[in-house]
């Protein structure tokens, strides 16, 4: 059976990539560039970069066209006491926290249920992983912290600002989970729609078992990944 003609030009320009041709960061050929050098009509073409980014290897800006993806993951580890910012700076990752939203609002009722409050602060931002976005964080801080802490948790992660001013989180619980790119993650996190993304829920707890963070974390899987420590006696 005939390899398709769209999988040809895409196999032609990974393998460019991996000689070093091209980069990451680097821009590829545009569609009508693709069209011209391959002979093919631009559904061709935009479908060879299509494949690209299903695999991960490209990311595509809106306005701007096709890139060469970083393929370095960044390793969120569970098991570890090290809140995120303190275990990607481990990892020579720089965090910036790009604010989006930060207002009192009323809770709904899965949210006022674990945090046992009726108005909390929301939180939306963007993190960006060496200047690359990586996740949309999206919490719920419970209302007396939340006024507290503004000026912080605007810059910083919310555990991370919370730990600051001696907010300590005793444990965690969180959940993993998968999903895909809609409109909104799609435009914050630079990728197509339907892109693979994980999704980590968590709530954070104090030392006397006071909910006080909830939220969740929807991440690039070709930026960040988790790992967990399991022992067994």
């Amino acid at each position: 059976m005939p390899i398709p003609l769209h999988s040809m030009i895409s196999k032609q320009l990974r393998d460019r990539m991996i000689s070093g041709q091209y980069k990451p960061g680097d821009q590829l050929p545009s569609e009508h560039q693709l069209m011209s050098e391959f002979e093919v009509s631009r559904i061709t073409a935009r479908r060879a970069i299509a494949n690209l980014m299903q695999q991960g290897l490209v990311v595509v800006q809106q306005g701007k066209g096709a890139f060469v993806a970083d393929q370095q993951k960044v390793i969120h580890t569970l098991s570890s006491p090290l809140l995120l910012e303190a275990d990607m700076a481990q990892q020579d990752v720089t965090i910036t926290v790009r604010t989006l939203v930060f207002e009192l609002v009323t809770v709904p009722p899965e949210v006022k249920e674990i945090l046992s409050v009726s108005i909390a602060y929301f939180q939306k931002k963007v993190l960006l992983f060496n200047g690359v976005p990586g996740c949309v964080d999206i919490t719920y801080i419970v209302p007396e912290l939340g006024k507290a802490y503004a000026k912080d948790l605007k810059k910083q992660l919310s555990l991370t600002a919370l730990e600051k001013h001696g907010i300590h989180t005793d444990k965690i619980d969180a959940i993993i989970e998968c999903t895909q790119a809609d409109d909104e993650t799609s435009e914050h996190l630079e990728v197509p729609l339907g892109h693979p993304l994980i999704v980590y829920q968590h709530t954070a707890y104090t030392d006397e078992n006071c909910a006080i963070v909830h939220g969740k974390s929807i991440s690039r899987g070709d930026r960040l990944c988790y790992s967990v420590q399991i022992k067994r006696k």
